[in-house]
């Protein structure tokens, strides 16, 4: 199995190249670096790293707190971060700047794999949630590096997809020394891919364990000064296509019954902030964008968030926070940024990406589910004409987060005695 899906990856190639160059038209120096992808790059001396993989932002953001321990407890230790996609790089720069190594993870073919590996020489390798790669993990195995994936999730969608590979996938697993699942789902779904059921445990959600950023309550707090403390304010955050129409039907019906309302709207992938900020536009919106006018005034109805990492203070800044991806079958994203500023989260019908921390959160009443995207206006409504109901469910989302705190402590307990063995 694992020859012949090596066989079409290297008969992918071409096609490999051809998305790599579409992708550096689209992402400034992007293309200088995909040599990268085939783990072509220059590197300082790595010998002995630790390595971890997370493959765009919300895995980078997930990791966080992890690299933070790792960097605290082993000093000496070169660390190596990959990202598959140019935000998920940015993030890592925004993060960590120079006292981390950032170079992009290969394509998973065998000589791109042995180049990478030959490079950051690590002693341990951590993959952040869902990555399974055959080749990658082999190469690994190969050469005794112990590898764990961290904050493992694995949906249903996805071990439905997995059903034709599940051979390969299964032998790939049995190369990882342990899986740290975010929940008691997850770590079935793990055994049941071919994980050796005495190598899963449950450590819990690493996001649990994100550090409000520095800056970031006070930064909320400005911005309610310069458009209006007493404004109700609502934010739409990481919509994709298919959703920014809807939460602009729900902006408009807010707007009959609290005509001074804002809408913050932040698109999830930065090509689409233009053709966002036409829609808005078209639809008549008095409209401010981050880039161009940094905050909104008290006439505009909607602002634009064009920008990256930049959510925090603007969840702080918010009475209401509706995460996206979860109004189309997108599977939804992350949760907790909102609840850890204790704001009530509304979600859509799909959330199967973070089904468990989603559950969590609206059975402990922080959140709420909208089952169509016609009644999405009227719950924010509801909530923005309720104080006291918005912030009793907003105190109950805080109240979730610090509760399922933790994991990080867990997980580095067991890299510490993998470390060690």
């Amino acid at each position: 199995m694992r020859y012949l899906y090596t066989l079409l990856m290297y008969l992918a190639t071409p096609l490999i190249v051809m998305r790599l160059l579409t992708r550096g038209m689209r992402y400034g120096n992007y293309h200088q670096r995909w040599p990268e992808r085939f783990g072509i790059f220059k590197a300082p001396d790595l010998r002995g790293s630790i390595w971890v993989h997370a493959v765009s932002v919300g895995e980078v953001n997930a990791a966080e707190p992890l690299i933070k321990a790792l960097r605290e407890d082993y000093p000496n230790a070169p660390l190596v971060v990959t990202t598959v996609t140019p935000t998920g790089s940015a993030r890592v720069q925004q993060l960590f700047g120079g006292s981390v190594f950032h170079v992009y993870l290969p394509y998973d073919l065998p000589f791109s794999v042995h180049r990478f590996l030959k490079q950051i020489r690590p002693r341990l390798a951590l993959i952040v949630e869902t990555e399974i790669w055959p080749n990658l993990y082999f190469g690994c195995y190969r050469r005794g590096i112990p590898l764990m994936i961290v904050n493992a999730r694995l949906s249903g969608r996805s071990l439905r997809g997995y059903a034709p590979m599940r051979a390969l996938l299964g032998s790939a697993l049995r190369c990882v020394r342990h899986i740290a699942a975010q929940s008691r789902t997850d770590a079935a779904r793990y055994r049941l891919l071919g994980a050796d059921p005495a190598l899963v445990t449950v450590s819990g959600n690493l996001k649990f364990d994100m550090p409000v950023p520095d800056g970031a309550v006070e930064g909320g707090e400005m911005f309610r000064e310069q458009w209006g403390r007493l404004r109700p304010v609502w934010i739409a955050a990481s919509t994709h296509e298919g959703e920014e129409l809807a939460v602009l039907e729900a902006h408009l019906e807010v707007l009959k019954r609290l005509p001074d309302a804002l809408l913050l709207i932040a698109p999830r992938h930065p090509e689409r902030f233009r053709l966002v900020e036409h829609s808005v536009r078209s639809l008549g919106f008095t409209t401010a964008t981050r880039s161009a006018d940094r905050v909104p005034g008290e006439s505009h109805q909607v602002f634009l968030i064009d920008t990256m990492g930049e959510l925090m203070p603007f969840f702080a800044a918010s009475d209401v926070a509706f995460v996206g991806g979860s109004l189309v079958p997108i599977g939804g994203h992350n949760v907790l940024e909102p609840a850890a500023l204790a704001r009530p989260v509304l979600v859509g019908p799909h959330t199967f990406n973070f089904e468990e921390i989603t559950l969590t959160l609206i059975r402990g009443g922080g959140a709420k589910r909208v089952l169509q995207s016609e009644a999405l206006g009227g719950e924010v409504l509801e909530l923005l004409q309720d104080g006291v109901r918005c912030k009793q469910m907003g105190r109950q989302a805080r109240v979730v987060f610090d509760s399922e705190r933790g994991a990080v402590g867990r997980v580095m307990h067991l890299i510490d005695r993998m470390l060690q063995e």
